[in-house]
């Protein structure tokens, strides 16, 4: 087992063999650049601790994305709580352990092995690294449910929430998917694109070669809009976006928003895997009434339906999706936690936790548009 401080010591086609073609922000490229560009650096409170087995030939046969944590930003799994009660008791929550993809509340493997005994050896490494004096605790965000599995059968804790999913079920355009809506679900939907594109407003669709010569400069005000709004600081620098279009361009679709005159005026910002498209980023300049819902949700329900993706992603949280069929699935992340007082209070408050959890989803459900249930959605991967 060897500790990296930085994935670029790992060759890329190594790395990326591990992590599977969905997965476009697990993959090399995208994680050396939020370390290459300060976004995730020990200066934000990311410092990198990549733990690395190497097989008899020298090979990458398993890898853990990990970080010491100095605070619970840019993880989407809100444990302030948690900090506050190891507070409460005189000891020092910070710093954790994290394995993740910073900002990106992606669902996806964590430990990233050639078969079981490997990740079996990357969860041992992360208990062994919290089980010292230098970490109050491990965690793994957003895990896939082959991580979940594993880590439940040693112990950790785990936490669930919700996310909300699309999933093309071989529709051959828009109107086929709205026709499983309820009548007036389907008209209030239509008469909200027609709104928007009454007012002049139309759609690019922006990938492949086409990202090159992306205008950040026009591009990154929106991103950064949606943070300023909030009185934050954006997380992501606009080198990382200019370097990632050029460098994992097949991986990225921006959406467009322009008014009749062609001046842009709202983007989103898209992570393409095998089957899935991920939501990632969002910015406005004016607010137009149903802009967000068209260029956030229904031109990526279009992409996927044109494209013949599987699922679409467009992020945690949100009822509102709801509204627009996307359907609510469970997701986990997992928590060890070495201090057996601790230990117990944290698993007790998640078994609450996910009773809330499993009659907020059954509620959702009841809210989807649909006259007649499209079935359980598939988990992607």
């Amino acid at each position: 087992m060897r500790t990296l401080s930085g994935i670029s010591a790992v060759p890329a086609a190594d790395w990326d063999a591990l992590t599977g073609p969905d997965q476009p922000a697990l993959q090399h490229a995208f994680l050396t650049l939020l370390e290459a560009t300060g976004a995730a650096s020990p200066a934000t409170g990311w410092t990198a601790r990549h733990q690395i087995i190497d097989d008899s030939q020298g090979g990458l046969a398993a890898a853990l994305p990990l970080y010491e944590k100095q605070h619970s930003f840019g993880e989407f799994v809100f444990d302030f709580a948690l900090a506050d009660a190891w507070h409460r008791s005189g000891l020092h929550y910070y710093p954790k352990l994290v394995t993740g993809i910073p900002f990106s509340p992606l669902i996806g493997p964590r430990l990233l092995g050639r078969d079981e005994n490997h990740r079996h050896a990357l969860a041992e490494a992360m208990e062994k690294l919290a089980n010292g004096q230098d970490f109050s605790t491990a965690h793994a965000l957003f895990c896939n449910q082959p991580d979940q599995q594993l880590l439940s059968g040693r112990g950790w804790v785990r936490r669930d929430g919700c996310r909300f999913l699309w999933q093309n079920r071989d529709y051959r355009d828009f109107d086929h998917w709205l026709e499983g809506f309820r009548s007036k679900k389907r008209k209030n939907l239509r008469r909200e694109r027609r709104d928007v594109r009454e007012r002049g407003i139309h759609f690019h669709w922006v990938e492949g070669e086409a990202l090159q010569y992306a205008d950040w400069e026009q591009l990154y005000p929106l991103y950064a809009n949606t943070y300023h709004q909030r009185l934050q600081e954006p997380y992501l620098p606009r080198t990382f976006f200019e370097q990632l279009c050029r460098e994992q361009r097949d991986s990225v679709l921006l959406i467009e928003a322009r008014d009749e005159d062609e001046q842009l005026i709202a983007m989103a910002f898209c992570l393409k895997g095998k089957d899935t498209l991920y939501g990632r980023h969002w910015g406005a300049l004016r607010d137009v009434d149903g802009l967000h819902f068209e260029t956030c949700y229904h031109q990526g329900i279009e992409y996927c339906i044109e494209r013949g993706l599987k699922y679409f992603d467009p992020g945690t949280q949100g009822e509102h999706k709801l509204l627009r069929g996307f359907e609510p699935v469970e997701t986990w992340s997992m928590h060890w936690i070495p201090h057996p007082g601790l230990r117990q209070a944290v698993a007790d408050f998640a078994a609450a936790e996910a009773q809330r959890n499993r009659a907020y989803m059954q509620a959702a459900h009841e809210h989807l548009p649909f006259h007649r249930a499209p079935g359980t959605p598939e988990l992607s991967p």
